[in-house]
C-alpha cells in the first residue's frame, strides 16, 4: 500500500491537521531519512502553503485547527500541530495551545528538531544600525513600505510600538494602521 493510501485510511480522506477533505497531499514532516507514512501527514492545498510559507505571514484563523488537531494520537500529528503553534506563538490563542499541549519526550524532541531551528534561535534580531531588537521594544520604520493586500504604504518615520520576534531573525511582526504585519528588520530603527 502507498503512504498516501495508507495516510488517507489513517485519516478518513481528510486533512490531518484542519479536516478539510479537498485537495490533499502527504507532507514529510523533517527531517525524514526515508519516507513513511509514520514520518509523513495528510494536509490540504491550505495548510501545505502555509507550512511552507517562506514569508512569515500565515492565515491565522485558518490555524485555529489545531486546539483539536494538537490531542491527535498521532505523533506526526502531534509534532506538525506543536511547529505550526510555534510559528504562531504571538497569538495568545497558539501560546494558550502551547501550554497545554503534551507531547511524549522523545515526540517534543522530534518536534523540536525542525531543520535551522537551532540556527535561527541563536542568530539575534537586529535593525538598521544592528542594535538588537526583544520583543515589546518600539521601533520607527526608516523607509516607506507599500504593504500587499491591505492596500496602504507605511510611511517612513511611523512608530510601531510593541514589536513582537518572528522565527526569522531578518523579520519582525507590529501593527501599522491597525495591521499586524510582518516588516524585514533592516528597515527599521530602535527608538
Amino acid at each position: 500500500m502507498s503512504i498516501e493510501q495508507t495516510l488517507r485510511d489513517r485519516s478518513g480522506d481528510k486533512c490531518e491537521l484542519c479536516g478539510a477533505q479537498d485537495t490533499l497531499s502527504v507532507y514529510e514532516v523533517p527531517p525524514v531519512a526515508e519516507p513513511n507514512s509514520d514520518k509523513s501527514v495528510l494536509v490540504c492545498s491550505t495548510c501545505d502553503s502555509q507550512i511552507n510559507a517562506t514569508d512569515g505571514v500565515y492565515d491565522t484563523n485558518h490555524w485555529r485547527c489545531l486546539n483539536d488537531s494538537m490531542w491527535s494520537q498521532v505523533p506526526v500529528v502531534q509534532v506538525m500541530a506543536y511547529r505550526m503553534l510555534k510559528r504562531l506563538n504571538a497569538e495568545s490563542w497558539a501560546q494558550d495551545a502551547l501550554d497545554m499541549i503534551y507531547l511524549e519526550d522523545d515526540v517534543r524532541e522530534w518536534a523540536d528538531s525542525a531543520a535551522g531551528d537551532a540556527l535561527e534561535e541563536d542568530e539575534p534580531t537586529l535593525d538598521n544600525n544592528k542594535a538588537p531588537l526583544a520583543g515589546g521594544d518600539n521601533v520607527v520604520l526608516i523607509k516607506d513600505l507599500v504593504v500587499k493586500g491591505a492596500n496602504f504604504t507605511a510611511k517612513r518615520g511611523t512608530a510601531v510600538r510593541n514589536i513582537s520576534l518572528t522565527s526569522n531573525p531578518l523579520h519582525i511582526e507590529g501593527r501599522v494602521n491597525g495591521t499586524r504585519i510582518v516588516i524585514i528588520s533592516d528597515y527599521v530603527k530602535k527608538m
